[in-house]
């Protein structure tokens, strides 16, 4: 059963935002005492504890603190399992030979509680949610309405750069989606262009992170000078976040819009399947962040299973470097952006290498057409 999540934005009075904000900071007094509680046990007697040991305590806890007891019991729990998966994920990491003990967390940097719908947020019939231990309704904008047919399960209360939102975790009834006929597309991603397709079309990488940097660069010499404690170091921190959110805003605003006209349009796209971690740790990482290969693959897989459409990934070896007319091999340096081959082909490089990439995921015609081969994720 697919498991999709729904995000919308709050608009809390004073009264509530000073409500969640005492919720927040309980829950996570909760959290850091139970991380000292885990870190004394074994300390002392070499017992490790696990989530179902706190749990039981939970209740004697809220007993002896007044702050814990106005709040909703199952987000409490939920606090729990948040510590608990944090244990497991550092045993995790242990076994790779890699450190990250599980941290003591600051009440500024706790930022979201979980909640089950039903138990401790309630949706009301005026459209407004109602939570445990918080005053009133709070008011909702649903820019798009839940799903019919949807179970509505968890629901994460969150806040960001000064607002706040909730995000619904729903589960969608079994639909068999039917494959969907039509066109297939090559994409080859890049930095100067962001994607360039098979058919020709280019789009070119909005520099984001560049728009962005002379105004971040001044905010972040603001929180610098700012005295440690102060309202003012406050208000400045509030500001690098509140800009922060706005770049990251219009880039997932535009990859949203590119990825959906793609889905719209074809019915197979095919594209590399790039390491973009390691990439990410080359000189080339500013440029990788900015583009957001990530972010677009992931937009492009869900709505894609949504749709019908195919996604198919194809090793990366080469593509830049292969012609698509004829299957030679045309060396290029990076400041090569023209292709052209001995058997006469001139074109754009990406669109070239978009070519390839549709050849060799078996569609379009060329040297590669019906030809596959084995897919391994690599730098470039």
């Amino acid at each position: 059963m697919p498991v999709l999540s729904y995000k919308y934005r709050l608009y809390p009075t004073m009264a509530q935002i000073a409500g969640f904000e005492a919720m927040l900071g309980a829950f996570c007094d909760l959290y850091n005492a139970a991380l000292q509680q885990r870190i004394e046990a074994y300390r002392r007697a070499g017992k490790a504890l696990r989530y179902v040991d706190q749990a039981g305590e939970l209740k004697a806890v809220r007993a002896a603190d007044e702050r814990l007891a106005g709040y909703s019991f199952s987000a409490e729990q939920q606090v729990l399992r948040r510590l608990d998966k944090a244990f497991v994920a550092f045993f995790g990491r242990v076994k790779k030979g890699k450190a990250g003990f599980p941290r003591f967390r600051a009440k500024s940097m706790f930022d979201s509680a979980e909640f089950r719908v039903g138990d401790g947020l309630t949706i009301r019939k005026s459209k407004r949610l109602s939570v445990v231990g918080i005053p009133g309704e709070v008011k909702v904008k649903w820019h798009r309405d839940l799903p019919t047919f949807a179970k509505v399960g968890a629901a994460v209360l969150s806040r960001a750069a000064g607002k706040w939102f909730v995000c619904f975790q729903i589960t969608m009834p079994d639909e068999e989606v039917q494959p969907r006929d039509g066109a297939s597309v090559g994409l080859d991603l890049g930095l100067s262009s962001l994607i360039a397709t098979s058919d020709g079309e280019t789009v070119a990488a909005p520099q984001w992170t560049k728009g962005a940097a002379k105004r971040q660069r001044r905010l972040q010499r603001a929180l610098a000078r700012a005295r440690r404690g102060s309202k003012r170091r406050l208000k400045a921190k509030r500001r690098l976040a509140r800009h922060s959110a706005a770049t990251a805003n219009r880039r997932r605003d535009f990859l949203h819009k590119l990825s959906r006209s793609l889905v719209d349009r074809y019915a197979v796209i095919a594209l590399e399947d790039l390491s973009v971690d390691r990439l990410t740790r080359s000189m080339l990482a500013k440029a990788v962040h900015n583009a957001a290969w990530g972010q677009l693959r992931s937009f492009l897989d869900y709505k894609a299973a949504n749709a019908g459409v195919r996604v198919e990934a194809v090793d990366p070896r080469g593509t830049s470097q292969t012609c698509p007319e004829c299957g030679a091999v045309v060396a290029k340096t990076l400041s090569d952006r023209t292709h052209r081959c001995a058997c006469g082909c001139v074109m754009d490089r990406d669109v070239a290498a978009a070519k390839v990439i549709l050849q060799r995921a078996g569609h379009g015609t060329g040297p590669g057409h019906g030809l596959r081969t084995p897919s391994q994720r690599v730098a470039a």
